[in-house]
């Protein structure tokens, strides 16, 4: 193993676990999550999604034909990933799956989306979300039992 140097290694950006300004600062950016559930054979089944912090729950809005929103419905297993290059923030979450809405018109899932087609979308985000509001969605909950944080370029200690 070799040995650092006195170089500058400012490349590799602020090093350890998001606190939690820093978390909640980085869950709000527009960066794409993974969701992990389980389908009907119990085989992983991975998809990618806008989401929702509130701090302490993630929000997510499924489409009423979603395979992921019914495999949730029937397991409430799930796992969440948002990551980024650059700084290499990460965040992996173990979730139980709360169905709060199934899909519907005009539920408490409209001003989750609104929001999420401002963040993800910016100012064409209303342009995208309102020709589809007459289509039902479900608003999904999923309260992290467990979560992991990362930033910088650097292995955890326990990999050393």
């Amino acid at each position: 193993m070799s040995q650092r140097t006195e170089q500058d290694e400012s490349w590799r950006g602020k090093i350890g676990k998001l606190d939690q300004e820093e978390l909640d600062a980085f869950l709000h950016t527009g960066t794409i999550a993974r969701l992990a559930c389980l389908d009907g054979d119990g085989w992983p089944y991975i998809v990618p999604c806008w989401h929702e912090w509130d701090g302490s729950v993630f929000w997510v809005v499924a489409r009423e034909k979603s395979k992921w929103a019914k495999f949730l419905a029937d397991n409430e297993r799930a796992a969440i990933t948002v990551d980024e290059d650059g700084t290499q923030r990460k965040v992996v979450a173990q979730c139980r799956a709360t169905i709060v809405e199934e899909p519907n018109l005009g539920g408490q899932w409209v001003s989750v989306a609104e929001r999420m087609s401002l963040r993800y979308l910016g100012e064409n985000g209303p342009k995208y979300l309102q020709p589809t509001i007459d289509k039902p969605r479900w608003l999904i909950r999923l309260d992290p039992f467990t979560m992991q944080t990362w930033q910088g370029v650097e292995w955890a200690a326990r990999y050393h």
